[in-house]
């Protein structure tokens, strides 16, 4: 056990130093300057069942205070609620930016039901305004009104073809508390900020809530035809503009906040569970190395620190101890940003855990054919 506890140790001391500072939460968006001319912007917002929470999403993109042109299309990915029609609704009752609503039809093989509304969306503001940018967001996803105005100023700025935040994720909920936090927590360890915003580092990620992307790097890239399968569309996508020669950039948002509520665990577990897999690129050697290295890194200490107590091992706690201190300290910056106590970083390990049963389960949905089910459709591995 000592030896245990002593890799679990070693694994956070590199954690903390070596995988890019992705605990801290510091990373924002970067230094921005008005442009001289403010260029033209489409927002598409691909939307399937969204009637629930559109009203506090919706209002939000349309009333942008941007000042150069901009117009709103939400494509309505057969939707069986109504969301088309109360996205008009929305429109003439609020005024603003203008919205085109229309919807494309079920895909075409081999494309996912996102991306396939983000092509037709794309298509048709390449007809009606021809932009220069692309603000890519979800339909629970609310912007303050300046959101567009910062995020056009920084890639101006900085000179980049791709921005992306990571929408604030509502934790009001007691399960909201525990899992949301870590989601974002274990996202910056898996793609950690700094090396996805250094232009020589391989590593590449986007937030698929919020992303502005140029136009020119966006067909640059062959976006969204070269990745119409990905079920992990946000971060394919980043890879794609990366790869082509782009330059991207990934922070915390402080003015885009997801309104998309997760009352009960089961809603939670399905948001996590239903790409996880897709995550290790369907491999099982993949999913084995995963669930043994959560299992060090977060399980190990705790145990190890009671097993020592029990048995008199001084050496044993203490090396787990040490290690779930350093996971805590880790933690912290992150239960800040979401505004929970400090007393909710011990419990990461209970976190942890719940997130090895997810992607457990993610696997065991995939071979029973019901991998990446989401609203009403299952995809199958590309």
């Amino acid at each position: 056990m000592e030896w245990i506890g002593a890799g679990s140790l070693l694994a956070w001391v590199w954690l903390l130093l070596g995988q890019g500072f992705f605990w801290r939460t510091d990373v924002r968006l970067p230094d921005r300057r008005d442009p001289e001319r403010w260029p033209t912007v489409a927002v598409v917002v691909p939307a399937r069942d969204e009637a629930a929470v559109l009203p506090d999403s919706l209002p939000s993109l349309l009333g942008q205070k941007y000042p150069g042109r901009a117009e709103v299309f939400l494509v309505d990915d057969g939707s069986t609620d109504g969301t088309g029609a109360l996205a008009r609704q929305l429109a003439a009752a609020r005024g603003g930016l203008p919205l085109t609503v229309s919807a494309p039809g079920e895909p075409e093989p081999g494309w996912t039901g996102k991306l396939w509304a983000v092509r037709h969306g794309i298509a048709l503001a390449r007809e009606r305004v021809a932009p220069e940018y692309l603000l890519l967001t979800d339909a629970d996803i609310a912007h303050d009104p300046d959101s567009l105005r910062e995020l056009v100023a920084a890639a101006r700025s900085a000179g980049l073809d791709l921005v992306s935040q990571i929408a604030r994720l509502r934790a009001v909920t007691f399960w909201e508390r525990l899992i949301v936090p870590a989601f974002v927590y274990f996202f910056g360890q898996l793609y950690p900020f700094r090396w996805v915003n250094r232009p020589g580092a391989r590593t590449a990620a986007a937030a698929g809530g919020c992303v502005l992307l140029r136009r020119e790097a966006a067909e640059r890239a062959g976006i969204p035809d070269a990745i119409r399968h990905a079920v992990i569309d946000d971060v394919t996508l980043a890879r794609a503009v990366k790869r082509s020669g782009g330059t991207i950039w990934l922070g915390l948002a402080d003015r885009v906040d997801s309104v998309r509520p997760y009352p009960r665990p089961a809603e939670l577990w399905r948001m996590v569970s239903r790409s996880a897999y897709a995550q290790l690129r369907h491999q099982p050697l993949l999913l084995l190395g995963t669930v043994l290295g959560l299992a060090l890194v977060y399980l190990v200490p705790p145990v190890a620190l009671a097993a020592g107590l029990a048995d008199g091992d001084t050496a044993v706690a203490v090396l787990g101890g040490a290690a779930w201190a350093v996971m805590c300290g880790t933690y912290l910056p992150m239960l800040r940003y979401y505004g929970q106590p400090p007393w909710a970083a011990p419990l990461l390990p209970f976190t942890a855990l719940l997130y090895l049963l997810m992607t457990v389960d993610s696997a065991v949905q995939h071979y029973r054919g019901r991998g990446a089910a989401w609203k009403g459709r299952t995809y199958p591995a590309p």
